[in-house]
């Protein structure tokens, strides 16, 4: 299996807009991070856990050129705005690409989405998907591979994680249950957020982060959904445990 860390930053990415803050005029590559999200490679599987508004330009730096299926942790807009920019796999795969997602997520990708989910009088640019909602406890699977949706909140608003084999990728986490924390047993690579050394009302802290991977017990952890004002990725990373790492834009690891 093959993790491709797509992006690794916020909701506004780094650098954010207009800022003078040194992270944000870092020339360091591993500090420039577009919006949160990954590509899962297995076998012949090739999945994406959710396409946020960078997702064209992430397809194109990675050189994905195929797409079996999306996978949705939560509707905010940086985790869903790039879903029309599935077009050019739907128009080359001539197949409708599956999403997952909780049924609320589903709801609201309709509403913003409208004339991808047309039934009547559809756009004939638009894409086709294949809908599979998602439930709590209930594990599903893609071409004969179990998938385990781990559930977690991100304040207050409900999140799914997924577990692919061994590998485990949670992101916007605030809060999980202790019950949860089995389907995580003898995971081998977990990836979670990580946002700032604050504290914040609906993400981990750095130390949030770590307290949840001590209790997980992964072989190696990356952090991810890392803000500015984390730090300089080489700076940051020198605190870390000797089995955690920083993930950056573009980063392949092997399970």
């Amino acid at each position: 299996m093959q993790i491709y860390f797509l992006g690794t930053g916020t909701s506004q990415g780094i650098p954010v807009i207009g800022s003078d803050h040194p992270v944000c005029k870092s020339s360091d590559s591993r500090d420039k991070r577009l919006r949160v999200s990954v590509w899962v490679t297995w076998e012949n599987n090739s999945v994406v856990i959710d396409c946020g508004p960078d997702f064209r330009q992430q397809m194109l730096i990675s050189e994905c050129t195929k797409l079996d299926a999306i996978l949705f942790t939560h509707e905010h807009a940086d985790h869903t705005s790039g879903l029309d920019d599935i077009r050019p796999f739907f128009f080359k795969q001539k197949k409708d690409i599956p999403i997952y997602a909780h049924t609320r997520v589903i709801e609201n990708l309709k509403k913003r989405f409208d004339y991808i989910f047309e039934s009547e009088n559809k756009y004939p640019g638009a894409p086709d998907v294949k809908v599979f909602e998602v439930y709590n406890n209930q594990d599903f699977s893609i071409n004969n591979t179990t998938i385990i949706p781990i559930n977690a909140n991100h304040g207050n608003l409900q999140v799914f994680g997924y577990r692919i084999q061994n590998f485990a990728y949670l992101t916007d986490v605030k809060l999980i249950e202790v019950t949860e924390l089995e389907k995580l047993k003898n995971v081998k690579v977990l990836v979670v957020n990580a946002l700032r050394e604050e504290p914040h009302h609906s993400h981990f802290s750095l130390q949030e982060a770590l307290d949840f991977i001590h209790l997980v017990k992964p072989e190696v952890a990356y952090l991810t959904h890392i803000s500015h004002l984390l730090g300089f990725h080489k700076e940051v990373q020198k605190k870390l445990p000797e089995n955690v790492f920083l993930a950056y834009d573009n980063l392949k690891i092997i399970i």
